[in-house]
């Protein structure tokens, strides 16, 4: 999983030492270590083919096809209606899954090449596991939470209603899978907690001064509640039709993934305004 975060720790690292005095001697100890450490981590399986194999099949589980449960990822969200499953051989969806994610964190990956900086940095965490999530072969259920790693550390940076937003969304993206494992009551607690500090006098001073229309953003909000309630309670009370049996679970996911594309574009967004920022400090920098 932590090749999730892969993509801005390259592009972070390969820019800084692109700013270095000596670029290329820099590369190259950047690509010394890091072959060392690969060395390092994968020495133990490297006695045997079987070993070696055997860890990737648990790292790359082709076999599963590109999905297994439903997850709020592209894939399992658009497969009501194209059955990639069945349309598609797994050889050519690795190899469609592959360049889809590649595309998505190419952009986050450049920005941090050209303009490397701490905060670029972590929004580079947030959008490369963004893109894996949404597009990458065999997503668990879970790896909604590696966004919301650095998501975490960009709360004060981000208007505190994406943050809300994000986090229920990953949430509810979570709760056929909480439900099966029988945790509903720890996820009703976390999602009123999350609710809460939203709604206290902090929260809605918070969006009153980042937000120019507070308005706009109340209903937006009220509306998501509004859906996440109806889903919530239609999942736990009506059974799902016996010809779609899981029906409630495609509409969550729907759900959710639009949300989490939203997310991935303004989070991208955001992060090439900061290129902004740094040629202006670069331009100060010269002019002193």
């Amino acid at each position: 999983m932590s090749a999730y975060y892969a993509p801005a720790f390259f592009g972070h690292l390969f820019g800084s030492c692109l700013r270095r005095k000596n670029p290329p001697l820099e590369v190259l100890k950047l690509g010394l270590a890091v072959l060392g450490t690969f060395a390092i981590v994968w020495w133990p399986y490297l006695h045997s083919r079987d070993a070696f194999f055997g860890v990737l099949s648990r790292l790359a589980p082709f076999e599963r096809g590109i999905y297994e449960d439903y997850v709020a990822n592209f894939w399992c969200s658009t497969s009501i209606l194209i059955k990639w499953k069945r349309l598609f051989t797994t050889h050519s969806l690795r190899f469609v899954s592959l360049v889809a994610t590649a595309l998505t964190f190419l952009p986050s990956m450049i920005q941090q090449i050209l303009a490397p900086s701490s905060k670029g940095f972590l929004y580079g965490l947030l959008n490369s596991s963004f893109a894996f999530y949404l597009f990458s072969f065999q997503v668990h259920e879970k790896s909604i939470l590696l966004p919301l790693l650095p998501a975490t550390l960009l709360a004060l940076e981000l208007p505190g209603v994406h943050s809300m937003l994000l986090m229920l969304c990953a949430l509810l993206s979570m709760f056929p899978l909480l439900c099966r494992d029988k945790l509903v009551v720890p996820y009703m607690a976390l999602y009123a907690s999350s609710i809460l500090l939203y709604l206290a006098p902090s929260g809605r001073r918070h969006i009153k001064k980042h937000l120019p229309r507070p308005m706009i953003t109340f209903s937006i909000v009220t509306i998501h509640f509004v859906c996440s309630l109806t889903f919530h309670i239609i999942y736990l009370t009506i059974r799902p039709p016996e010809k779609y049996p899981y029906l409630f679970e495609a509409m969550i996911m729907n759900f959710c993934f639009y949300h989490l594309l939203g997310f991935t574009v303004y989070t991208n967004a955001k992060q090439w305004m900061l290129s902004r920022q740094f040629a202006s400090g670069d331009k100060e920098k010269k002019l002193d």
